[in-house]
């Protein structure tokens, strides 16, 4: 065919193309979906994800130059999550998720689950409403003060709505009296949402009254095997940390009203913390400054090297709580002997909502949202050229780019995203695309209609850009992680 006739074709295809795959807008710019032709076959197409449908804003606010809207935002993680539409205002301290931060936590969650489930996690859901009664034996329904959650059902009896679940957990398994030795150690964990009734929240969800928490409850049958079961989950939080790219540091901390006699928390040092930790420069020690001399200079561990303080918050906590809660509900096991024993506990608790916004806190610039790429909602958005543009036949391309990236790689399946709100300019959908955080961003323009067609891809996360060929865009793409 000579060049002529196939320019000529090409833009019969890219017509019909062009209407079936972004359909005509009505006056307010939102899309006319009766311009899709119906099909007997249109339940077995999975249809292409498009900018304009998913429920987040198109044109984000600018909160940083309003200054009534910059005043509430205090600190960085709240302004770009509200910016870019990811969580919204309900009232003092507690946020709707929106769509793109349900897709984030629940990529979060799954990471979780496997690392728990790694070193013999079982998930479970215990109910948020919780009997006074419980809390009344452990003596934490008058310890925890006001932070407490409180409410009578209509028969006048007292309930809580739980912030921790160590009266519960032991409860449970209390009732067990079958349990032998042998079962143990036992992991029981679940993901909920949690009350505090905050006295002054903010930061978003750094410090909220309802948020989303992982709480894990350890039973083994000695002192020493309690503390190995400690220590694996440690380590197991240290390499879930190491997975999502943060830097998190394991401190010496104060068991609060939690109880037992060790405690450490795990802090993603960041300005905006509130918390104050001593790290050495010398050895591995580090603790929250609640343990130790706020003027301590001195390293206690290795006697030589010099504490340095900086700020934290913190995204994990861990507690060895003895037999503390085990013997006031009688949580016992059958040892070898068949005997009646009491059981060693351990608890170990990861603020779920609170590491995604810590995350922003320390990964994100000003200006836009860096994810750890692990649980970025998407993991790739593609933009088409501007409607009318001279290079407007390369949407056809974008389009065809979309779906080979989900067929030819498995794992991006559901994650690249289609920037179809071709009425605004290239610029514009880049500014958004960096705004909201898409670890890649691919343009298709004049390159991509060339003989040996080039696309322009952005890697968010390290602020390069390249040019690549449509097979070494896949190998790129190939090499990404997904949960």
């Amino acid at each position: 065919m000579d060049p002529a006739m196939r320019h000529i074709w090409k833009r019969v295809f890219y017509r019909l193309h062009r209407t079936l795959i972004f359909p005509k807008r009505n006056n307010s710019g939102h899309a006319e979906h009766t311009a899709f032709p119906a099909s007997s076959h249109s339940k077995c197409i999975k249809p292409t994800l498009l900018v304009s449908r998913l429920y987040q804003p198109s044109n984000l606010r600018d909160v940083g130059q309003d200054s009534r809207l910059a005043g509430e935002m205090t600190c960085k993680s709240q302004r770009l999550m509200q910016q870019a539409g990811l969580i919204h205002p309900s009232n003092p301290g507690c946020y709707y998720y929106l769509p793109a931060t349900v897709r984030s936590m629940e990529k979060l969650v799954r990471v979780i689950d496997k690392e728990m489930q790694g070193i013999g996690g079982q998930k479970l859901d215990m109910p948020s409403l919780c009997s006074a009664d419980l809390w009344k034996t452990s003596e934490r329904w008058d310890l925890m003060g006001k932070e407490l959650f409180r409410l009578k059902d209509r028969h006048g009896a007292d309930y809580c709505l739980g912030p921790t679940h160590e009266e519960a957990v032991t409860t449970l398994v209390a009732h067990q009296t079958t349990l032998s030795y042998r079962q143990l150690p036992l992991l029981l964990y679940q993901i909920t949402r949690k009350f505090r009734d905050e006295p002054k929240p903010k930061f978003g969800l750094l410090r909220g009254r309802e948020f989303y928490m992982k709480d894990m409850y350890s039973f083994d049958v000695s002192e020493e095997a309690a503390y190995q079961t400690y220590e694996s989950v440690c380590q197991a939080y240290n390499r879930f940390f190491a997975r999502l790219g943060l830097r998190c540091v394991q401190v010496q901390a104060d068991t609060g009203n939690i109880g037992g006699t060790v405690s450490h928390e795990f802090q993603l040092p960041a300005d905006i913390g509130e918390d104050r930790l001593l790290i050495c420069e010398n050895c591995s020690f580090s603790a929250n400054v609640e343990t130790l001399s706020s003027n301590r200079t001195d390293c206690p561990q290795c006697k030589t090297g010099t504490v340095v303080e900086s700020k934290g918050i913190e995204v994990g906590h861990t507690f060895y709580l003895g037999k503390k809660y085990s013997h006031m509900f009688k949580a016992t096991f059958n040892n070898s002997q068949n005997k009646p024993t009491i059981a060693e506990m351990g608890c170990y608790g990861l603020g779920v909502t609170r590491i995604l916004a810590a995350a922003i806190e320390v990964m994100s610039t000003e200006e836009g949202i860096r994810w750890p790429g692990l649980i970025a909602p998407y993991q790739v958005c593609v933009l088409p050229p501007k409607k009318g543009s001279k290079v407007d036949e390369a949407s056809v391309v974008a389009e065809e780019l979309v779906n080979t990236l989900g067929e030819t790689l498995p794992s991006l399946r559901g994650e690249v995203v289609l920037d179809d709100r071709t009425q605004m300019t290239i610029g514009k959908r880049l500014k958004d695309a960096s705004r909201l955080g898409y670890p890649y961003v691919i343009v298709v323009g004049q390159a991509a209609l060339e003989e040996t067609p080039k696309y322009e891809v952005i890697c968010q996360q390290t602020d390069e850009t390249m040019f690549l060929s449509k097979d070494g865009l896949l190998d790129l793409l190939g090499r990404v992680e997904t949960v």
